[in-house]
């Protein structure tokens, strides 16, 4: 006997239907998916992960660097700027790995890109590293706009078998969908490769005759930063690059200039003597030592002043 195909089919409608009927009440339950940044006003946004969606968040004060107030790195900040330069003007443009030594402004020259270049359209998205497993929504959201976005990753390593990291080796080249024209990524790391590095990798070396062929785990590290196309090193700051730096931050800060080449020296003692506590010298240090001087000046000033202000008091 044949079976009733009718019968079936009338069943299987009405279980979709009861199926939609569920599906329809919980998304009722759902926060509505939030708006995404007006890009017309904003210049820079978050990406935040809220149970299983994420969402754009704007960033309400962006932290805008100066590109001048940048120092001992002019090498470093060509490079980027002729990149970002090229994108901004719809030009090709490298993906941009920056990497090497901590303090020495490899975040600072990434935001002052943004400062740089938002007048002409330039945006900029912050992905946590736990979040790059989002990257092609993120893109989809974004891809049909007109502005040029950076998707900036600050600080970025990686352990063995993490998912942001076959992520993001596929967002920079491995997919098969092209690349967005309006998208590029920008990532810091203290680290060349993005992994840490192992004595036993070593061990996998093979030579060939006068060949040397790395193991397979090295080659592995390698894939990922070599899908950045542009690598910019940066490097410990010498003494006189350091007090160079302070000098800048300084005048940021709105603390005048030593009045004499005696103040001059006190100063610069100062600022090395606060590295030598610190164990570096680095455009971050430099920073750190101007804002604590430009405070420290601000705070006597006010002292300076209420005296002054009690001593015109008339005594009763």
């Amino acid at each position: 006997m044949l079976p009733d195909f009718d019968r079936f089919g009338r069943r299987a409608e009405a279980l979709m239907a009861r199926v939609e009927g569920v599906l329809g009440r919980v998304e009722a339950l759902l926060p509505p998916r939030a708006e995404d940044p007006d890009w017309a006003s904003v210049v820079a946004a978050r990406w935040r992960r809220r149970g299983s969606a994420g969402q754009l968040h704007a960033v309400a004060r962006p932290h805008a660097i100066e590109f001048d107030e940048l120092v001992a790195v002019d090498a470093q900040k060509a490079a980027i700027d002729r990149n970002t330069r090229q994108f901004v003007l719809g030009l090709p443009a490298n993906n941009v790995l920056l990497t090497g030594s901590r303090g020495t402004g490899k975040s600072s020259l990434v935001k002052a890109m943004l400062a740089r270049y938002a007048n002409e359209g330039l945006r900029l998205i912050e992905v946590d590293k736990s979040d790059l497993v989002d990257l092609p929504d993120i893109v989809e959201r974004i891809e049909a706009r007109r502005e040029r976005f950076i998707v900036f990753c600050d600080d970025l390593t990686f352990d063995a078998g993490e998912a942001g990291y076959k992520a993001l080796k596929v967002a920079l080249d491995g997919s098969i969908a092209g690349p967005s024209g309006n998208v590029l990524i920008y990532a810091t790391s203290n680290r060349r490769h993005l992994l840490p590095e192992y004595m036993s990798e070593n061990l996998e070396t093979r030579h060939v005759g006068d060949e040397v062929h790395p193991g397979e785990s090295v080659e592995e590290k390698i894939s990922l930063s070599e899908r950045f196309g542009l690598w910019i090193s940066f490097y410990p700051f010498s003494q006189d690059d350091y007090l160079a730096a302070i000098d800048v931050w300084l005048a940021h800060f709105g603390v005048p200039p030593a009045k004499s080449a005696r103040e001059a020296a006190e100063r610069a003692r100062e600022a090395i003597q606060f590295a030598l506590q610190r164990g570096s010298r680095s455009g971050r240090v430099a920073w750190q030592f101007a804002r604590g001087c430009a405070g420290a000046r601000g705070l006597a000033s006010r002292a300076v002043a209420a005296r002054g202000r009690k001593a015109k008091r008339p005594r009763a």
